[in-house]
Order: structure tokens, then C-alpha cells, then sequence
């Protein structure tokens, strides 16, 4: 909702193309005005988001974290969190977004399928170093700051439990309808957590893994 009410509140938008994947068809607006412009181009329905626009560096660089859950059961309801996950850095030095640098993707966008063409990704065999990252070197590296990791760990477990129970209507009709009786269907999900400054989780992106199955 638009808050026509208050001066100071002005946004940066980011859109995301429905079903898409790999950062392709992702950008930045101002305005949201932009997204008919941009929308007669790409003919594509999206979802739009406001964009965190003071995001918690590390290394002065953008990052997110992706976590993966496991849905064993819709009812009772019985979730499963990976202890680790993966963290994505972009390749340029954040800045805040203004007109200039909205479509600088390698600062703005966390995506692996893109910033790997950037000629500032840097690969590592160590896990705390490099463009890509475990969420375990992550949360050390907060902790030398003085970050309270069990409360980021118990922001995202209540984000992951929120964001499933806001689900579950939709994934009981989902199984009902198109599962067959006795076949497992898709019980693994991954989520895309990007976090503000001071470190407060917040989520960003939700993608089925119908790859994953428990038989």
C-alpha cells in the first residue's frame, strides 16, 4: 500500500517476473509507473516488492541467505530447517539505489546465474571467503560484531513457520486435488532471506524444490 501520507517514504521497487528464475527479468523502479512501461516489453505477470535499501553488508558487498526446508507433514504440521544453507554476495559495492545505478545488477542483485559473469566473482575453497558462501561462516562472522546469533536464528525460524502456516491452506487444496492418493508429492522448499541493518531477517524469496522428494 502506497503511503501517499508520509513526504519522507520514498521507495525503490523490485520486480520479479512469476515463475521466473536465475535473476533473468529482475529490475529495480522509482516509480510505479515504470512497471507498465516495462511490463508492455516483457508481457510477463511479476510480483513486486519495496527493496531493502539499507541491507546488512559484509565486505561492503550485498548479500542474501538461502535456507532450506523440509515439509514433512501438512497435518500435524511437522517442519524441518537445514542447520546451514548457502550465502550469495553480489560483485560490486553496495550503494543505495538512485536513478544512476538502479540497473547496475552485480550491486543490486544476489543471484549466483548472474554475478558470475561478473569479472569481480571471486571463487574460494574456503567456506567463509569468496562470492559464494555457507550461512555457518556467516553467522561466525556476525558474532565477531557482536550480533546475537540465537536471535537471528529464532527470527528466522518464526519467519520460516510464519510464512508456512500462511501456506498451508494453499497446499492442502494443492495436495487434495493433484496428488494422487499413496504418491509423495513436493515436500522441499528453499528460502531466500535477505537481512537489514541491524540484522533483521526478512523474506525475499520462496521456491519449490519438486526435485526433492521423501518416498
Amino acid at each position: 500500500m502506497v503511503k501517499d501520507d508520509d513526504p519522507s517514504w520514498k521507495p525503490t521497487f523490485i520486480v520479479k517476473p512469476d515463475g521466473g528464475c536465475q535473476g533473468d527479468g529482475i529490475y529495480l523502479i522509482k516509480d510505479p509507473s515504470d512497471i507498465r512501461l516495462a511490463g508492455t516489453l516483457q508481457s510477463r505477470p511479476a510480483v513486486v516488492q519495496e527493496y531493502i535499501c539499507k541491507p546488512l553488508l559484509i565486505d561492503k558487498l550485498k548479500f542474501d541467505i538461502r535456507l532450506y526446508v523440509l515439509l514433512k507433514s501438512l497435518d500435524p504440521l511437522e517442519i524441518y530447517i537445514a542447520k546451514d544453507g548457502l550465502s550469495r554476495f553480489c560483485t560490486e559495492p553496495y550503494q543505495e539505489p538512485t536513478p544512476k545505478n538502479l540497473h547496475h545488477i552485480f550491486m543490486h542483485l544476489t543471484n549466483y546465474s548472474l554475478n558470475i559473469h561478473s569479472g569481480n566473482f571471486v571463487h574460494s575453497d574456503s567456506a567463509s571467503t569468496g562470492s559464494k558462501r555457507t550461512f555457518s561462516s556467516i553467522l561466525c562472522r556476525l558474532s565477531s560484531k557482536g550480533v546475537d546469533i540465537k536471535k537471528v536464528w529464532s527470527d528466522i525460524i518464526s519467519l520460516v513457520i510464519k510464512t508456512v502456516i500462511a501456506l498451508t491452506p494453499e497446499l492442502k487444496v494443492f495436495y487434495q486435488s493433484d496428488i494422487p492418493t499413496g504418491r509423495p508429492g513436493p515436500t522441499c522448499f528453499q528460502v531466500t532471506i535477505a537481512s537489514s541493518q541491524p540484522a533483521f531477517p526478512a523474506l525475499t524469496r520462496l521456491k519449490r524444490a519438486l526435485w526433492l522428494r521423501v518416498g
